[in-house]
């Protein structure tokens, strides 16, 4: 696959840089955690022109003060504009590209050559991706692309890691690789689907999907209307259209090797919680392999928490199977659902605990701090649960006092968004997250 190993190794610092790791950005709580929980760098979109329409997305003002947010933590923020606008779309098109004009967006990833000739005439200096929907599947169509003056080609997810292979050699050095390597994948080559459009009126090319590829299905015969047959998984036969989501987790070595400049994550419309741990997952691997690449052992807990999201089955792409030996389609229909997202730590003044807190000292030393959390799902006394953090895995624990904001005694947070104090054996910081947990 791709590279030599141990070529690779011996020619480690020379050969080799660290690729970018970009997270989606549904809205700003997601981009916040995405950067909390390790990426270099998020791709998000404004209220239009981006292919995940019914992701909260950004407003103009948002999109200037997350590029502000993103930039003072170092990292870069890439905004897509990869439908394929129809005509009477181009001058809002326009409009929209000089209204976010002066934001200092790294980079528009789009996918219509229209869209790149309008980015191109209003903003003249900025960095232009080439969108997976443009489909790139060749060394000659990713030239022909750098020609048009892209900086970075988000390849077709039905790659094999030869065929990445052979295109990364024909770059420049200076023209960056870009590819999916976690999250859900499209039964139509590169997203291109007119499905939706068919049975909902809802161009998926222009953001809208309705994905009716996970729709259950009929079959009827022509005399017989009444008397329909379920298309469904059988020990006979399987789902038609519905793919496998995506998990190259333990096959990092090689995405490195294979040359890939920026590895992307999908889930724009996936939850915050979603968001940091896939992040996080992925920062662990990356970070371990470059501690010392000729002794990087895969960790199999990252498997467990990439377990832990709502996902498909899991499998490796294209990158090992071409989608004519292997369609990835999966075994059973629906989410394996994730764990319960019971809240985020918050920031808060010390004083603000310190009347909770003052005759309390001993319990503290014994029991652990209490601190306070945001509620995201109910969470009660008695629930077992874990503590995730940036660059770490989860910490066990269970729930044994809650107190409301006030500091009164509560068997339960109930509400949606409400503040509560949570006593926790060990160190919990702003951004970790509590999820539920696996009874011991």
């Amino acid at each position: 696959m791709g590279c030599n190993m141990s070529e690779t190794i011996n020619g480690f610092k020379e050969r080799i840089k660290k690729p970018e790791l970009l997270s989606p950005a549904g809205n700003f709580e997601k981009l916040k955690a995405a950067i909390l929980y390790g990426a270099d760098a998020v791709y998000c979109a404004g209220k239009s022109f981006g292919m995940r329409s019914a992701a909260d997305n950004f407003t103009v003002d948002e999109l200037y003060e997350a590029v502000e947010y993103t930039h003072e933590r170092g990292k870069k923020l890439y905004l897509t504009l990869n439908t394929m606008p129809h005509y009477d779309e181009f001058p809002e098109l326009v409009n929209f590209i000089l209204s976010v004009k002066d934001a200092g967006i790294d980079a528009f990833i789009v996918a219509d050559l229209g869209v790149i000739d309008a980015v191109r005439e209003h903003i003249p200096n900025a960095e232009i991706h080439i969108s997976t929907q443009a489909g790139i599947v060749s060394p000659a169509t990713a030239r022909s692309y750098v020609k048009l003056g892209a900086k970075r080609v988000v390849l077709a997810r039905e790659l094999h890691f030869t065929e990445i292979d052979a295109i990364r050699k024909a770059l420049p050095e200076n023209i960056e690789i870009e590819a999916f390597i976690h999250g859900s994948m499209c039964v139509s080559y590169s997203g291109r689907c007119m499905l939706s459009n068919m049975l909902a009126k809802r161009d998926a090319n222009r953001g809208c999907c309705t994905q009716p590829c996970r729709w259950n299905y009929v079959l009827y015969e022509e005399k017989r209307p009444d008397f329909p047959i379920p298309i469904e998984q059988t020990e006979l036969g399987t789902f038609i259209m519905s793919s496998k989501d995506m998990c190259m987790i333990e096959h990092v070595p090689e995405l490195i090797q294979s040359g890939i400049d920026s590895f992307k994550i999908e889930g724009r419309m996936k939850s915050a919680y979603y968001t940091a741990v896939v992040t996080n997952s992925y920062r662990m691997a990356i970070d371990s392999y470059f501690d010392n690449p000729s002794k990087y052992t895969f960790n199999p807990l990252l498997n467990k928490e990439l377990d832990s999201v709502s996902h498909r089955e899991y499998c490796t792409g294209y990158y090992l199977d071409s989608p004519a030996d292997n369609a990835q389609l999966v075994s059973k229909n629906g989410y394996i659902r994730e764990k319960a997202y019971f809240a985020t730590a918050v920031d808060y003044n010390e004083s603000e605990a310190e009347t909770l807190r003052k005759n309390d000292r001993e319990l503290e030393n014994e029991k652990g701090r209490l601190y306070m959390f945001v509620q995201r799902n109910k969470v009660k006394t008695g629930d077992f649960a874990e503590i995730i953090s940036p660059y770490s895995f989860g910490k066990a624990f269970r729930v044994c006092e809650i107190y409301l904001e006030n500091g009164e005694p509560a068997e339960s947070a109930p509400h949606p968004s409400m503040k509560f104090w949570c006593r926790v054996p060990f160190e919990v910081r702003p951004g970790d997250i509590m999820r539920s947990g696996d009874e011991r």
